[in-house]
């Protein structure tokens, strides 16, 4: 998590504005389309926003929570999106956010709308019996009107949510609708013992890691970066060491050699251009309550400071606008790979893209949550474990095919063989499998867009052309749009 950014300088006159920013971004993409006005207009507002307030006793007090919960487009049916607490959210961000959502599940091609919610609250200011009061409370809520259920809306964790957010959510839904059959398939990110899946902690942090492989696979991409192809060697920067930074470090360092050269929290900076290791970084800040100090690293007071590091490849995974027109022409990567939502401002990519940094858009980059909670979603509406219908067929199939085949070839491979084949995929590597297709095949979409289309300047507007187009598919479907 990183602080938001001091306007000073030029960056006082960008517009911050979170929900701004993504219509900017949108308006961008639509020149570069031949769609009816009013069909545009329809993708780019958001249909619904629903907003609260609630009383809730704490062992303090009483206290007021605000939320939101906003529904962008129903072009899809259930609507998608997590639900984030933090005490700077409010109704603009929580419609961006919603935005995005709907955009990013096209890319990927989950057949959700998007949508997004938010609670005006520090969770860590509050003890765990608070937290579940609030959070029971706005289930209840989000019920009353509508906006919750496994063909209505689907929420799933964002900053500050977890595992056990989404269980009290799962678990007061059900005691609103004890007859429900398909009632845990009404918020995904669920523990495994509660309908969850193998591979969501990790999956937007394991899609960063997807995308920044397959961009750095593209000879046209390294060109422009300047880099040679693969990951091992390179060195990466991630700012935020949350669910998605810290899974995109490991991941990056552990199964593709990558040097972490630095690492920021929201209280300020490391930096060791020899490398971190982030598992060790982790169990310091288990430790100490801080990743300032780590033994072998230069500790800056200054969460910002992660994004000035040199390295080939920069993660920014905390909040939205961290790279502004005040601080842009001191990022000193090639590869810019947004595994947060927003981090860049306007202003601050123009300044990027003139300096010929590669960009991978939020839209697509981090999209990797979702398409995981696709499979989480599907898992509990079928009520069918993952490969537990095939398994046998698959068994009997292989065997006919060694059979058939141990004579003709040497002994030696023929037992590689058999083992191989006759290992039995389990749901992780199935989900990773899945996750890992999808990110590979956006990515050559968009890529195909943006390298193709005159028009198209930038990998972000190519990914909302990209998104805009399938968006308008579906609503022409309906027979509404010419």
């Amino acid at each position: 998590m990183a602080v938001k950014p001091k306007k000073a300088g030029a960056a006082q006159q960008e517009d911050l504005n979170f929900n701004h920013i993504v219509s900017q971004q949108f308006d961008r993409a639509a020149e570069a389309l031949e769609s009816p006005k009013a069909l545009l207009t329809q993708i780019k507002v958001c249909n619904n926003l629903f907003s609260v307030q609630f009383p809730v006793k704490t062992k303090n007090g009483l206290m007021v929570v605000k939320g939101w919960r906003a529904e962008h487009s129903h072009h899809k049916k259930p609507l998608k999106g997590g639900i984030r607490y933090d005490e700077h959210v409010n109704a603009d961000e929580v419609m961006a956010l919603a935005a995005l959502m709907t955009y990013k599940c096209a890319i990927v091609n989950v057949p959700f709308g998007g949508s997004k919610g938010g609670i005006q609250i520090n969770p860590r200011a509050h003890s765990e019996d608070t937290m579940e009061r609030i959070t029971r409370r706005f289930t209840f809520e989000l019920a009353s009107k509508n906006f919750i259920g496994p063909g209505i809306n689907v929420p799933a964790p964002d900053m500050g949510t977890g595992e056990r957010e989404m269980s009290w959510i799962a678990d007061a839904f059900s005691a609103l609708t004890p007859t429900g059959i398909d009632n845990l398939a009404c918020v995904t990110g669920k523990p495994i013992s509660q309908g969850g899946i193998q591979g969501r902690r990790e999956a937007t942090g394991r899609g960063v890691q997807y995308g920044i492989r397959e961009a750095m696979q593209d000879k046209k991409a390294l060109k422009q970066m300047g880099l040679t192809a693969g990951l091992a060697g390179k060195t990466v920067a991630v700012q935020g060491f949350g669910n998605v930074g810290y899974h995109a470090a490991t991941l990056l360092h552990d199964e593709d050699g990558c040097t972490i050269v630095g690492l920021s929290e929201w209280d300020g900076t490391i930096v060791n251009p020899k490398g971190l290791n982030p598992h060790k970084v982790a169990e310091w800040r288990t430790e100490h309550g801080t990743i300032l100090g780590f033994p072998g690293a230069k500790s800056i007071k200054n969460p910002l400071a992660v994004l000035e590091v040199e390295c080939d490849i920069l993660v920014p995974a905390a909040l939205e606008n961290q790279i502004t027109m005040a601080n842009a022409d001191k990022v000193k990567c090639r590869l810019l790979a947004e595994a947060a939502n927003g981090p860049t401002t306007p202003g601050g990519e123009a300044i990027l893209l003139k300096k010929d940094i590669y960009i991978l858009p939020d839209i697509f980059l981090n999209a990797g949550g979702v398409v995981v909670s696709y499979f989480e979603w599907t898992k509990n509406l079928t009520h069918m474990r993952f490969g537990r219908m095939e398994k046998r067929m698959r068994e009997l199939d292989q065997r006919l095919l060694l059979d058939g085949i141990e004579h003709m070839i040497d002994r030696k491979f023929e037992a590689r063989l058999r083992e191989q084949l006759s290992h039995q995929m389990s749901e992780l590597e199935l989900v990773r499998s899945g996750l890992e297709d999808t990110m590979v095949t956006a990515y050559q979409e968009i890529r195909d867009i943006f390298f193709k289309r005159k028009k198209v300047t930038d990998m972000r507007t190519a990914a909302f052309v990209c998104a805009i187009q399938k968006v308008a598919a579906s609503y022409r479907s309906l027979g509404i749009f010419p």
